[in-house]
């Protein structure tokens, strides 16, 4: 069975507002700046590639040979009239260990990194797709202020966002990382996993410009 593609075409309009929160204008962006289609098997591989590398894997359980007790047979093997039995250690009896129980192991993998920066593009512009963008046309700020975003955020009736910069903005990621449900990202380190994990992608104007316009992957990478 062939895999199901959509195709986005046209332009989409974005609502920009200031740092108040008043609608000052749109912009309209083409679909095929970002690919122009969406994957659904693509994306999905994306974000449990993310979702396997943020496992620890440090669940452990005992095996028969771990956990304490006597390794003595319980009782002769016949003439007792009960069911044959072995060590207090097996995992048919209570105390026992574990059979094939899971130990300590490492989830992580990766897919190709074309495939990764395909797929950051594809979840964006499902976002642009779902009118579940919106652009702030200046956000930097001379120092922290909390009150500020969440603020701004509560006017947009934004709750669980992400918040793309351009670059790191250090005052902006300190005055966001408190408010519960927000993340803050420079517009070089989204993914599709944290595109997709929240509800509206935030983005300043410099940030979007930035995603427009990505640097070409170098050969080798």
């Amino acid at each position: 069975m062939s895999e199901h593609v959509e195709l986005i075409t046209g332009a989409i309009e974005v609502p920009v507002y200031n740092r108040q929160g008043q609608s000052v204008g749109t912009i309209s962006v083409d679909a095929k700046e970002f690919g122009g289609k969406i994957s659904p098997r693509l994306l999905h591989e994306a974000v449990v590639m993310y979702q396997a590398n943020l496992r620890e894997g440090n669940h452990h359980t005992l095996r028969r040979g771990e956990v304490s007790g006597s390794s003595k047979k319980i009782f002769r093997q016949k003439g007792t009239g009960n069911a044959r039995a072995g060590t207090k250690r097996t995992n048919k009896r209570r105390g026992g260990g574990t059979a094939k129980g899971p130990k300590p192991r490492d989830y992580e993998y990766h897919l190709p990194k074309k495939a990764i920066k395909i797929a950051t593009r594809m979840a964006i512009l499902a976002k642009l797709r779902d009118k579940e963008t919106i652009v702030i046309d200046e956000l930097s700020m001379t120092a922290p202020k909390t009150k500020e975003i969440a603020s701004l955020l509560k006017t947009l009736n934004v709750t669980k966002c992400l918040i793309g910069t351009n670059g790191t903005d250090t005052n902006v990621y300190k005055s966001a990382r408190n408010i519960e449900g927000v993340k803050v990202l420079p517009a070089t380190e989204l993914n599709s996993h944290a595109v997709l994990g929240k509800k509206h992608l935030v983005l300043t104007k410099a940030a979007l410009e930035a995603l427009r316009h990505p640097k070409p992957l170098k050969a080798g990478e």
